[in-house]
């Protein structure tokens, strides 16, 4: 059974593959080397990538000679991922927590930035847990809290351009959520009886055309994309005008933003 936030984020999402492809799937790339190391993806590893997007983790667990199977709730995401991905066993449409594969049916598995897309992050974490034939290990990454400059940005710039935020935005139900820390990932983990479970940050530059930056939102990405859509004209020329006031502090050389964030990478082991 999905959420209310399920239902928003499959909104957000659908249609937009090119879009994230433009703009913000570099930056969740960037973990996705330590992601499979910290799910003990070798060579002939039989692994799930849940919420797979454009194939990133896929093709690079498809290029260590791991069997691969990847899944998207978007049916664009999977298109991107099907021809991304061409070595991969499997790429097909279906959404956490509700997988179509029976019990212990991969070594491993393995979501990249999913669990702040989902609506009952638990129950996707069970999911996996499921799926995952013992001694196997689950990865995931999320966005931290308090957030990184990166994160913050689009923030300044809507505050400083006076856009108001909807009086309600989508949020998870308070019984699901949890802190975006690394006690509090490690917790869920944990709480879905998970064990040798191990948490860390990852703080890297992500460097980004200032113009891919602007297009997420601008393409209706997200929650930011939300608030863009629903802004009138002068409006977007004003949150413009103070996006490229903000960014140039952040301008490195050829042009480009280089913007400092970080993610919590946290994985686990099914016994």
């Amino acid at each position: 059974m999905t959420t209310a936030f399920d239902d928003h984020e499959r909104s957000r999402w659908a249609g937009r593959a090119a879009a994230y492809q433009r703009s913000f799937a570099a930056l969740c790339a960037q973990p996705a080397a330590s992601l499979l190391d910290a799910a003990g993806v070798v060579a002939g590893t039989r692994v799930l990538d849940a919420g797979t997007g454009t194939g990133t983790v896929a093709a690079l667990a498809c290029a260590r000679g791991a069997t691969v199977i990847a899944v998207d709730a978007e049916p664009s995401m999977v298109a991107a991922a099907r021809r991304r991905v061409p070595a991969a066993e499997e790429v097909r449409q279906a959404a956490l927590p509700h997988l179509p594969f029976p019990d212990d049916h991969v070594d491993a598995a393995v979501a990249n930035f999913v669990l702040n897309h989902v609506g009952d992050p638990a129950a996707a974490l069970a999911e996996l847990r499921r799926v995952v034939r013992a001694p196997g290990r689950i990865a995931v990454t999320i966005w931290p809290y308090p957030q990184p400059p990166l994160q913050r940005l689009w923030g300044q710039v809507f505050d400083a351009a006076g856009v108001e935020r909807p009086a309600v935005m989508p949020r998870l139900d308070a019984d699901k959520d949890f802190p975006r820390t690394a006690e509090g990932v490690s917790g869920l983990l944990t709480g879905v009886g998970l064990a040798d479970v191990r948490c860390e940050t990852l703080s890297w530059v992500h460097r980004t055309d200032p113009e891919d930056w602007w297009s997420g939102p601008v393409n209706g990405i997200g929650a930011l994309g939300l608030l863009m859509e629903n802004q009138p004209p002068d409006a977007v020329a004003r949150i413009r005008a103070q996006y490229d006031r903000l960014t140039a502090d952040f301008r490195a050389d050829g042009g480009l933003l280089a913007l400092p964030t970080a993610a919590l990478l946290a994985s686990a082991a099914v016994r």
